[in-house]
This record gives structure tokens, C-alpha cells and sequence, in this order.
């Protein structure tokens, strides 16, 4: 079970590592604003506040890696619980804010894999 629950973690970091990358990097490329639907004057005029939330998703990887990473079990189920959590946190304040489909996008991984720890122990 662990080895699934650490499988699950990395995805939701992985994720992650791609939001930072699509909202740091790519969001005022024609990928990027694709993705998000944005105009280009849109995209030019929130780069920055774009790159503020793609930082915050790469805290987020890497406090799940961390967890991959740390040694005492009982510590990283921990990490992973806060990270998680955060994940679950910032997916429902968007879907409330921005648009529901964040909630289904970012939280869906997270939630999964909070119920595989809090059941697979």
C-alpha cells in the first residue's frame, strides 16, 4: 500500500512541477494561453501574478518530494498530510473563485490520495 500512496504522491507533485512550468514559463506563449483561454494582452498583463502562482504550486512539489524523501515514516505521512491538504485547500478556493473545473483538475489526485492514507494504514 505504501508503494501506491508514494505513487500517488509523486503524480500530485509531478502535477504540480507542470503548473509551475505552464504559470511561470509558458503563460504567454500560444501553449499556455491555449490552455488557459487567455488573450494575449490578458496573458502580457497578469505575467506576472501568473509566475507568483506558479511559484506557489513548485512549493507545493516540492513539500510532496520532501515527503517522498524524508526517512521517518510517521514525518512524511505528516508532510504528505499538510501538502495535501494545501493542494485540496487551493484547488477548492479556485473553483470557487476562478472556475469549478480547478476543483476536479488540481484536487482529484489530492483527495484520492489523502483517502489511500488515511485508509491504507
Amino acid at each position: 500500500m505504501q508503494t501506491i500512496i508514494s505513487i500517488l504522491v509523486a503524480l500530485v507533485a509531478i502535477e504540480h512541477l507542470f503548473f509551475l512550468v505552464l504559470e511561470m514559463f509558458l503563460w504567454t506563449m500560444p501553449a499556455g494561453r491555449r490552455i488557459f483561454g487567455l488573450t494575449e494582452q490578458f496573458a502580457a498583463d497578469s505575467k506576472a501574478l501568473a509566475a507568483n502562482q506558479g511559484l506557489y504550486n513548485g512549493f507545493l512539489a516540492a513539500g510532496l518530494l520532501w515527503s517522498l524523501l524524508q526517512p521517518s515514516p510517521v514525518f512524511a505521512q505528516q508532510l504528505q498530510l499538510f501538502f495535501l491538504g494545501c493542494v485540496i485547500a487551493a484547488a477548492l478556493f479556485g473553483a470557487l473563485t476562478v472556475k469549478r473545473s480547478i476543483l476536479f483538475i488540481q484536487g482529484t489526485l489530492a483527495i484520492v490520495t489523502v483517502l489511500f492514507i488515511c485508509t491504507g494504514r
